[in-house]
């Protein structure tokens, strides 16, 4: 029997063969089966796939479910237990919403659609190009929300957009107390108005949110992953309002919306009036060959020797973590002065060395894909390694250019892509952020160049 405090399971959903609740009076606990038998297939609950049940039978004819694995072992002898959100949040006389910024004409445009579509209890999409502003554009209708006493969900399938995003909420609105959760945080999960959380952990959630906001909702895993999708319908009431927030939609949202099947507030311009950095791309010829030898191609050192020479601080992307040493032995042979360090997904460092390059405690962060999105660097330029390697899509290239001239003070930087070829995929990335500028050209949202 697991002894449990009725905070901890308001729309929340937890697995276990029996539950009890703490000196709990009044209540009702909600308890489905944690697997469902249908003929060859068992159904799993909390992420909502399906598999063949010959593939995943236990002894004791029991089953479980392969997809959700790392939140723990889903088995057909389990229960999913939870309680109804009863939104223990008093309405807010006064304005929760500490920030005090303001709104460009097209953003509180789109803000405003937001905050309709979350009354109306709406799925709706917000995309905007990089650095469009979409956080600040969420306030507003988050303001709303919190002042009527209802819960709202920010998730991400990253967690450096998560801390991110954290302190910037924090920060908006004070006076309300908020949670962080992904999977290796320290502490333990509170009952919280606000929630920030990584997609995976919206599997630990049943109809609890009033509004749910799924950021960089084309990034891996969640594009990649039916179950979190499942898991974002499930998270949220079903009355609640679902946004998704991108810059690259996917084919899937954008065939929605030609069917009418999603509304879309759309903005293809930065919140500062500059164009978005276009992509450089020169051709090195077997890159990794040269890299293999611990050199790196001399048009990647002369366009580095350029930069140091001006005292830019870079991003530097490469397609694999067993490059990141090549790249850095490489670095630390042609320029030894330059302050540099590694980071990838499993790097336990990560959030340290992310926040070196942030207080420009170093010059260059050598990484992997795991950068290319949710995270904002002052007055930074990027370099591309490897751009047509398969690892890098037309969406992840686009994103990485944007992690260039994101603030107002430094709306500018380089960002130089090197390959063997230009690629199909680098060629539509060139051709998307050319697009968006010229369209946001077109509305007069940014200047002529």
């Amino acid at each position: 029997m697991k002894m449990i405090d009725a905070e901890q399971l308001y729309g929340r959903q937890i697995l276990a063969d029996e539950v009890h609740l703490n000196n709990a009076q009044g209540v009702q606990l909600i308890r489905r089966p944690a697997l469902a038998i249908q003929d060859r297939w068992v159904l799993c609950q909390r992420c909502g796939q399906r598999t063949l049940k010959k593939e995943v039978r236990l002894p004791g004819n029991k089953f479980y479910c392969p997809h959700c694995f790392q939140l723990g072992r889903v088995t057909s002898d389990q229960w999913l237990w939870s309680l109804a959100e009863p939104n223990l949040f008093m309405p807010i006389a006064s304005s929760p919403l500490s920030w005090r910024g303001k709104l460009t004409p097209a953003q509180a445009s789109c803000s405003q659609q937001v905050r309709q579509y979350f009354a109306a209890g709406r799925t709706h999409l917000l995309w905007a190009v990089t650095g469009a502003g979409k956080t600040e554009m969420l306030f507003p209708g988050i303001q709303w929300a919190l002042s009527h006493g209802l819960r709202v969900g920010i998730a991400s399938p990253r967690v450096d957009v998560c801390l991110e995003l954290a302190p910037r909420f924090e920060a908006a609105f004070k006076s309300i107390p908020q949670i962080v959760l992904y999977g290796d945080m320290s502490g333990t999960y509170e009952y919280r108005q606000l929630t920030i959380c990584t997609t995976h952990q919206l599997l630990r959630f049943y109809h609890a949110f009033d509004v749910l906001v799924i950021d960089e909702v084309d990034a891996f895993p969640f594009a990649a992953d039916p179950g979190l999708s499942f898991a974002a319908e499930q998270a949220k009431k079903e009355s609640g309002a679902l946004l998704y927030l991108t810059a690259t939609p996917s084919r899937e949202l954008q065939r929605q919306e030609k069917q009418n099947r999603l509304t879309v507030s759309y903005l293809p311009a930065r919140y500062h009036g500059h164009a978005l950095p276009e992509i450089k791309v020169k051709t090195t010829g077997n890159w990794r060959k040269r890299l293999n030898q611990n050199h790196l191609p001399g048009k990647v050192n002369r366009t580095l020797s350029q930069l140091i020479m001006k005292q830019r601080r870079f991003l530097i992307f490469v397609p694999h973590v067993n490059d990141l040493p090549r790249v850095e032995t490489a670095l630390k042979k042609q320029f030894p002065p330059l302050k540099l360090a590694t980071v990838h997904a499993t790097d336990p460092q990560r959030h340290e060395k992310v926040q070196w390059m942030r207080d420009q405690q170093i010059d260059c962060l050598i990484t992997t894909t795991i950068l290319e999105r949710g995270v904002t660097f002052s007055d930074i330029d990027v370099i591309v390694i490897g751009a047509d390697d398969q690892v890098f899509s037309t969406a992840a290239l686009v994103q990485i250019a944007g992690r260039v001239g994101r603030k107002a003070d430094f709306p500018s930087g380089l960002v130089q892509f090197f390959a063997d070829s230009q690629t199909k995929v680098i060629r539509e990335a060139r051709r998307q952020i050319r697009f968006v500028n010229r369209k946001a050209r077109q509305e007069k949202l940014i200047g002529d160049v």
